[in-house]
C-alpha cells in the first residue's frame, strides 16, 4: 500500500520525529511530507481548454443575437423586437404573414415555396378582422408614404387611405403595400397563426373592392402551426425560457440551495439521530409535490394547464404544441419515479440505523472542523460567477447563426415603396443558417461547462478530504489548530501540488460522460432514421449497452472520488491514487461495503430533497403574473425547472461533500490503520470509536474479513 500513511499524514507512533517513549516530538506536524507537483500535463491542458473556451465564447458574443431564439424575421432579415434594426422594431415583436395566398401556397404538397419566403412584419398584436368593414396591415412606412413608425403603429398599421390609385390596385392584386385582413388569427409564440375561418364581413368588402380570389383552406392554420411547432423553434424557445427566467435561476438554483444545504449540514451536527428519517419522508413528499405540478401543467389536474397563445384570445380556440406533450411525458416519468422512490423507502428502513451511526461520524468531525461547514462557500462563489459566464455565452451561441436570403421559387413579387414599383428581385424570405461549426462550437461549449463543474467539485472534495485526513491522523490532538488550519493547510497542497491531478480526474468523469450522450444520440438517430420496428433482441442489446454504461460511469465516479481521498493524504499523482484507493477499498471491500452503500444513499436522497425543494420553488414562481404575461411569458416550465433542479443538485453537492468526503475518508484511513496495525485501529480519534463502538460498528469493520 506503499507504507504506513500515518508516517505520511499524521502524529503516528513510530513515525520519524518521535521520542524514545513513543510521544510525538516537538517538531513533527499534521502533515510533513515531501510532495512534488503531479500530473502537470493535464493541468497545461486544463488552462488551454479554459483559453479555447473564452474563444469560442467570444465567438457567440460577436455573432449572437438572444432575441432569435424567441422571435421571428421579417421579410427585411431583421429580428421583431430589435432596437437595432432598420426601423426601429423594439415595440414590434409578433411576426404577422401579410399575404394568405402565400401562406396557403407554402403549405401546399410538394411546393416549391416555403412559408419564410412570403412576405411578413412585425407587429405589436396580431390584427383581427373588422365587424363592419376591412381593415388593412400596410408595409413599414418608407418612400412617398411620410408617416412615421409611431404613427403607422397608433394608426394600427394602415395607411390605406393615403395610397395611390396604383398601390391600391397593387394592392388588391396581393402585392402591397397594404394587405387585408381576412382571417382572425393567434399570438402562437409570437407568431400569428391564421384560424381557418375567414370573417364573411371583411371577405364581401374585399371581393365588392375587386380582391382577388383568397383561398380558404385549413392548410394556411396548418402551415403556420407546422413551422412554429416544429423542433428547431421548440428547442430554440426553450433555450430562450433560461434567459427570461434568470431571476429564477438566481433564487431558486443559487440562493435557495445554499440555504438548504447549510439547514442540513448543521442539523446533521446537532440532529443526527432524526436526520436520516427526515430525509427518507421529505424526499416522497417533495417528489410527489413536483409530480401533481406536472400533472397541473399537463391539463390533468385543475384548469391550469399550459398554453401555446399568448395573451387573450377565444377560449373556444384549442391549440396544442411539442411542450404541452413534453410535459405529459415529463408528467408520466415523475409518475414512476414516484412509485421507484417509494418501494425504494420502504426497502432500506431497516438499513436506517446504520446511516445514522455513519452520519454521527461525520457529525462529530464537523464539530471540531467547524471550517468545513463554511467551505464549500468558496468553490460555490467560483461556479456562481462560471455559471453566470457559460449561461451568457450559451444563449449567444445558440443564436450565433447568419441571416441570409432564401433562393424562393415562386412567386414573391411586392411593391417596393422605395423604389416606389412593383419589384420581383431579391423579394425572398431571410433564414438564420447554422453551420457545422457552430454545432461543434455548442457541443464544445457544453462539454467545457460539465469538466470545469467536475473539476470544482473535484477541488472542493480534495480539500475537505485533506482537512478531514490530518483530523483523523493526528487521533484528535489538534484542537488549537481547529476550525481552521487543516481547511488551509490542505487548500493550500491542492493548489501548490495537485490541481494537475484534479484536473486529470474530472476529465476523465466527463470524457465517460460524454461517450454515454454521444451513444445514445446515436442511437435515438439510428431509431428515428430505420423505420422498422425494434425487435426485442434489439430492445434487449440497447438496454444491456445503456446498463454496462451506466455502472462503468458510476464505478469511475467511485474510483475517483476515493482517489481524491488519496491525492489529499499522500499527495501521488491520480493514476498512482486510484491504485492505492481501489486496492484499499477492495482489501476491506466486505467491511467498508454495506456501511458505505447506506451512508451514500441518505446523501444522494439529501441532495435530492434540496434540488427537488428548489424545483418545486421554481415552479411556484414561473406560475406568477410576471411569466405567464405577454412580453416575459415563458413557453413551458420545463427546461426552466430542470435547470433550477441541476443547479440545485450541484451546489448542494459541493456542501453535501462535506459529510460525504468525511464519511468515505475517516473510514478508508480507518482501514488502513486497522491493516497496519493487524486490525486494531491505533489513530482514530476517541469521539470518534465512542460513536462507532456506541453503535456496534467498530468491531464489525475490524474483526469482518
Amino acid at each position: 500500500m506503499g507504507g504506513p500513511l500515518g508516517a505520511i499524514i499524521g502524529r503516528y507512533p513510530t513515525a520519524v520525529g518521535a521520542d524514545g517513549d513513543g510521544q510525538i516530538g516537538s517538531g513533527s506536524g499534521i502533515i510533513r511530507h515531501d510532495r512534488r507537483c503531479r500530473d502537470l500535463v493535464f493541468l497545461v491542458i486544463f488552462i488551454a481548454f479554459w483559453v479555447a473556451m473564452i474563444v469560442n465564447s467570444s465567438f457567440g458574443f460577436n455573432q449572437g443575437n438572444p432575441l432569435r431564439l424567441t422571435y421571428g424575421l421579417d421579410y427585411k432579415g431583421n429580428v421583431c423586437g430589435d432596437r437595432h434594426a432598420k426601423p426601429d422594431l423594439r415595440e414590434l415583436m409578433v411576426r404577422y404573414w401579410l399575404n394568405p395566398n402565400q401562406v396557403y401556397l407554402s403549405g401546399l404538397k410538394n411546393s416549391q415555396f416555403n412559408l419564410a419566403d412570403a412576405r411578413s412584419l412585425c407587429l405589436m398584436e396580431c390584427p383581427v378582422p373588422s365587424e363592419d368593414g376591412l381593415n388593412w396591415v400596410c408595409d413599414y412606412p418608407e418612400g412617398d408614404i411620410r408617416l412615421t413608425m409611431d404613427d403607422w403603429i397608433n394608426r394600427d398599421y394602415d395607411y390605406y387611405e393615403f395610397l395611390t390609385p396604383e398601390m391600391r390596385n397593387t394592392s388588391l392584386q396581393l402585392q402591397g403595400p397594404c394587405y387585408p385582413v381576412i382571417f382572425p388569427s393567434v399570438n402562437v409564440y409570437w407568431s400569428c397563426q391564421f384560424i381557418a375561418r375567414a370573417s364573411n364581413v371583411s371577405l364581401k368588402h374585399w371581393q365588392q373592392m375587386g380582391g382577388v380570389n383568397i383561398d380558404e383552406d385549413i392548410i394556411i392554420d396548418k402551415t403556420i402551426h407546422r413551422a412554429v411547432n416544429s423542433p428547431s423553434p421548440v428547442l430554440k424557445r426553450y433555450v430562450a425560457d433560461i434567459g427570461k427566467a434568470w431571476p429564477v435561476l438566481i433564487v431558486c438554483g443559487g440562493i435557495l440551495p445554499v440555504f438548504l444545504s447549510v439547514i442540513w449540514l448543521l442539523m446533521i451536527r446537532h440532529f443526527v439521530a432524526g436526520m436520516t428519517w427526515i430525509t427518507v419522508i421529505l424526499f416522497n413528499a417533495l417528489v410527489i409535490s413536483v409530480t401533481m405540478f406536472y400533472y397541473t401543467k399537463a391539463g390533468w389536474i385543475g384548469n391550469d394547464a399550459l398554453s401555446v397563445v399568448i395573451g387573450e384570445h377565444d377560449p373556444y380556440i384549442h391549440i396544442n404544441g411539442r411542450e404541452i406533450n413534453h410535459i405529459r411525458a415529463v408528467a408520466v416519468l415523475m409518475t414512476i419515479v414516484m412509485i421507484i422512490a417509494f418501494l425504494s423507502s420502504l426497502a432500506i428502513v431497516r438499513r436506517i440505523l446504520i446511516a445514522t451511526s455513519v452520519l454521527k461520524v461525520a457529525a462529530k468531525v464537523i464539530g471540531e472542523v467547524q471550517a468545513l461547514i463554511i467551505f464549500p462557500i468558496l468553490p460555490y462563489v467560483i461556479l456562481a460567477v462560471f455559471y453566470m459566464f457559460w449561461f451568457s455565452a450559451a444563449l449567444h451561441l445558440f443564436s450565433s447563426g447568419q441571416i441570409l436570403r432564401n433562393d424562393c421559387g415562386g412567386n414573391c413579387c411586392s411593391f417596393d415603396l422605395k423604389s416606389n414599383k412593383i419589384n420581383c428581385d431579391n423579394c425572398c424570405g431571410y433564414r438564420v443558417h447554422y453551420t457545422r461549426n457552430i454545432g461543434i462550437s455548442i457541443l464544445f461549449h457544453l462539454f467545457g461547462c460539465y469538466w470545469a463543474t467536475q473539476f470544482i467539485i473535484a477541488c472542493s472534495s480534495t480539500v475537505i478530504a485533506g482537512s478531514v485526513a490530518s483530523y483523523y491522523w493526528a487521533r484528535g490532538e489538534i484542537s488549537q489548530e481547529i476550525p481552521f488550519l487543516p481547511v488551509f493547510s490542505s487548500m493550500k497542497r491542492l493548489l501548490r501540488y495537485s490541481l494537475g491531478s484534479v484536473a486529470l480526474g474530472s476529465l476523465v468523469v466527463s470524457i465517460v460522460e460524454w461517450v454515454r450522450f454521444i451513444l445514445e444520440a446515436l442511437r435515438r438517430r439510428l431509431r428515428h432514421s430505420d423505420p422498422a420496428p425494434v425487435t426485442c433482441t434489439g430492445k434487449f442489446m440497447s438496454s444491456s449497452s445503456q446498463c454496462c454504461l451506466g455502472c462503468i460511469d458510476w464505478i469511475i465516479k467511485s474510483v475517483n472520488r476515493n482517489a481524491y481521498i488519496m491525492i489529499a493524504i499522500t499527495g501521488k499523482g491520480f493514476s498512482k491514487a486510484s491504485a492505492i484507493a481501489t486496492g484499499l477499498i477492495m482489501n476491506n471491500i466486505l467491511r467498508i461495503g454495506k456501511v458505505n452503500v447506506i451512508g451514500d444513499v441518505i446523501l444522494y436522497l439529501g441532495k435530492l430533497c434540496v434540488s427537488l425543494f428548489c424545483a418545486l420553488f421554481a415552479f411556484l414562481m414561473l406560475d406568477t403574473h410576471k411569466y405567464k404575461s405577454a412580453h416575459n411569458k415563458i413557453s413551458s416550465p420545463l427546461f426552466p425547472v430542470l435547470v433550477t433542479w441541476g443547479l440545485g443538485y450541484i451546489v448542494a453537492t459541493l456542501f453535501f461533500a462535506v459529510v460525504e468526503m468525511s464519511i468515505d475518508t475517516i473510514i478508508l484511513s480507518f482501514c488502513q490503520d486497522a491493516e497496519e496495525h493487524q486490525g486494531t485501529a491505533q489513530c482514530a480519534p476517541p469521539l470518534l470509536m465512542e460513536t462507532l463502538d456506541g453503535q456496534g460498528e467498530m468491531q464489525r469493520l475490524t474483526h469482518s474479513s
